[in-house]
């Protein structure tokens, strides 16, 4: 066992801190919107901190970590090509804006003040069943890991029963996330995701500190250098025989990025959670800083464990390393490591390849840094299972049990039925991460099993928050395709290897192989360009009949009392236009001019090293660019200490408001997330419907 016992006081002591924040807020969770959105009184550090720390869960950081290992600096170059289009989502607030001026506390809830009912439940359905099957593998991926890093036997002995780790790890993990989420919903979610996402930024600047004495620059230099040609780590020119993580990968990041904005719904309390659009907008905004800054981590992490693992100066200390991950194999091919079965073979590569890190870090951290990321991870681990057992379990109550109640239920009851969803989820999960043999790169498998939902999801969530042409017959069409098509891509990715392993008609295997070869991203943007174009046609198809926007947004003689918003048609200058509009309060301004800036400043720097590499005689060198990334690391890694402070600042500031307001927050159990004729029940619209 690698943790002492100053390691294991640390991680009870983050665990005794989280259980008392969420029983304070217990007390304050009595009606639905309560549980579902902290009564839409989430400030932006809060949620920005909380929502990124969510968004942080150990499946994330491992996946991370497999992704650096193999690109090193190359992601965060092409990364920079999000620039435009960060800057556009942030101006505008890109979906999120216009979401939370419908009230909705769900994405289908606003389906149906959309589209119709019979579309809600339809969505929310297929929503709830790729967001379950999604996230089916995260418990066993969070076990796997602890187990490594800790060095925990494979099997304990309990009251004279032999036990398995990996079992009781599960049970333990789950029910820490089912606890936190049943004490307070979307309260207890928010403020324990802040404390632990406050508590790892710190942990990761100490964990940096530690990498950066323990390997020095030489050292990680002649490593990054030493790779074969095609696949350097250093220049983003030379990674040609890089399989998955290559140039197509990140271009079709961006895509996805703009097209799925809050289409995956596994942090879906906090959309409906922020106190004004505005504020939702400035949220969104700010989390952004997540992957710019506060997640170097999993880039200089993997990077010092190829240092240690092909360094001579470490030869002797990682041979154990090597051993170790040599030693992993899944326990079903126990004795199978030299078998020829492809599928098999894959699968055992995949889980070596989410060893490396934590068997490295087991290794190498000494204790109370041992310790602090341990809880560190622990925390990424409940962030996640909570927020996501609360927003899968709420949308199955909420999209495909409610809308078929005549009557409404009881606060009492609502809540409670939400409790049962959330424990249905964790059960499945549990058994799912129990039985599914995993043959892919975990960020593969996500972004594929995510894209059943989200992938017809956004025409309808685009279409229906911005064009009031889309019709309910499109957004049906892109759902429906985009589920099939997802289906199809996900048997390839599972069965396609022995599939094609079994043909025998050449032709064949030669005109499938390109389609079963593609990567779960490629699939996805394939798939994605079908169902646009299906929503479009049958849009346009279907006739002239327009949507009243400015009701189901609440602008003009809509607006809701207490949450005036403005539309971009009110702006007089261009940038008002866009959505920097009279809102924005000079030190909002302040703030949004940095967030803005900054992937502005990459993008220019991006452009300017693309022409040089390409007017240059040769290219750029890799000495050169070895060169900017040093710099580019000492600069990033000053910013994340800027940007910790000011944010666990601004989210404590936060937090105390949200307690402030539910303590005299006046009950609404009218607003519970029903619809009736296209709007939400519960509202008090100022002026006239039409």
């Amino acid at each position: 066992m690698n943790m002492h016992w100053i390691d294991w006081t640390i991680v009870g002591a983050l665990v005794a801190v989280l259980l008392l924040a969420a029983l304070s807020t217990r007390r304050h969770t009595k009606t639905v919107a309560a549980f579902l959105a902290a009564q839409r009184c989430g400030g932006r550090y809060l949620i920005s901190v909380a929502m990124s720390m969510a968004m942080m869960g150990v499946i994330t950081l491992v996946g991370y970590l497999e992704q650096y290992h193999d690109v090193g600096y190359n992601a965060i170059w092409w990364g920079f090509m999000e620039g435009p289009v960060l800057i556009i989502m942030g101006i505008t607030g890109w979906v999120f804006y216009r979401f939370r001026q419908t009230r909705a506390l769900t994405l289908a809830q606003f389906l149906e003040v959309r589209y119709s009912r019979n579309f809600r439940v339809f969505a929310g359905l297929v929503a709830f069943l790729a967001g379950i099957l999604n996230f089916g593998i995260f418990p066993s991926v969070g076990a796997r890991f602890f187990i490594w890093y800790c060095g925990l036997p494979t099997a304990v002995t309990i009251l004279g029963l032999e036990m398995s780790t990996f079992v009781l790890i599960m049970v333990f993990l789950l029910a820490t996330a089912l606890l936190f989420t049943f004490l307070g919903g979307q309260f207890a979610v928010m403020v324990t995701d802040f404390i632990q996402g406050s508590f790892a930024y710190v942990v990761f600047i100490v964990v940096i500190i530690f990498l950066f004495c323990s390997f020095n620059w030489g050292q990680v230099s002649d490593t990054l250098m030493a790779t074969d040609p095609g696949k350097s780590l250093v220049n983003p020119f030379d990674m040609g025989k890089e399989e998955n993580f290559n140039i197509w990968f990140y271009l079709i990041s961006i895509v996805v990025m703009f097209y799925c904005a809050m289409g995956w719904q596994g942090t879906a309390g906090y959309y409906s959670s922020a106190k004004s659009p505005h504020e939702s907008k400035m949220a969104m905004m700010l989390s952004h800083w997540r992957y710019r800054v506060l997640m170097l981590v999993v880039l200089v992490l993997p990077i010092c464990l190829r240092t240690y693992m092909h360094h001579p100066d470490f030869a002797e200390e990682s041979s154990a390393l090597k051993d170790k991950i040599a030693a992993v194999i899944p326990p079903d091919l126990e004795g199978q490591a030299d078998t020829a079965d492809p599928d098999a073979q894959k699968r055992i590569a995949q889980m070596r390849s989410e060893a490396r890190a934590p068997l490295f870090m087991g290794l190498v951290f000494p204790k109370v840094i041992l310790g602090l990321m341990c809880a560190a991870m622990l925390g990424a681990f409940i962030s996640t299972h909570d927020t996501y057992l609360h927003s899968w379990g709420s949308m199955f109550v909420q999209d495909v049990v409610l809308p078929f109640r005549k009557k409404p239920l009881k606060a009492s009851q609502h809540l409670w039925l939400l409790r049962a969803a959330i424990f249905g989820v964790a059960v499945f999960i549990f058994i799912f991460s129990l039985l599914f043999q995993q043959a892919q790169r975990i960020q593969m498998f996500c972004a594929l099993s995510a894209n059943m939902f989200v992938s017809g999801a956004g025409a309808a969530i685009i279409g229906g928050l911005y064009w009031k042409r889309g019709t309910t017959a499109a957004a049906w069409t892109g759902m429906i395709s985009g589920l099939v098509l997802t289906v199809v891509a996900f048997w390839i990715q599972q069965q396609g290897a022995g599939f094609l392993a079994g043909l025998e008609n050449e032709q064949l295997v030669a005109f499938l192989r390109p389609i079963f070869e593609l990567t779960g991203q490629e699939m996805s943007f394939w798939i994605i360009v079908v169902v646009v174009l299906s929503y479009l046609l049958v849009s346009v198809l279907g006739g002239r009949e327009s949507f009243n926007m400015d009701r189901m947004l609440h602008r003009g003689k809509y607006t809701v009392a207490g949450e005036e918003s403005l539309s971009y048609e009110d702006g007089k200058t261009i940038l008002e236009k866009l959505g920097w509009t009279k809102e924005f309060t000079p030190s909002d301004k302040i703030v949004a001019g940095v967030t803005l800036a900054w992937p502005l400043a990459w993008f220019l720097i991006f452009i300017v090293g693309n022409g040089w590499h390409l007017v240059r005689d040769g290219g750029i060198p890799k000495e050169s660019w070895l060169n900017f990334w040093r710099y580019w690391t000492w600069f990033i890694f000053a910013s994340s200490v800027a940007v910790t402070i000011w944010f666990i600042v601004g989210g404590l500031r936060d937090t105390i408001y949200l307690y402030r307001k539910l303590g005299g927050a006046q009950a609404n159990d009218l607003d519970d997330g029903r619809v009736v004729d296209h709007q939400n029940v519960g509202e008090e619209l100022v002026g006239d419907e039409e």
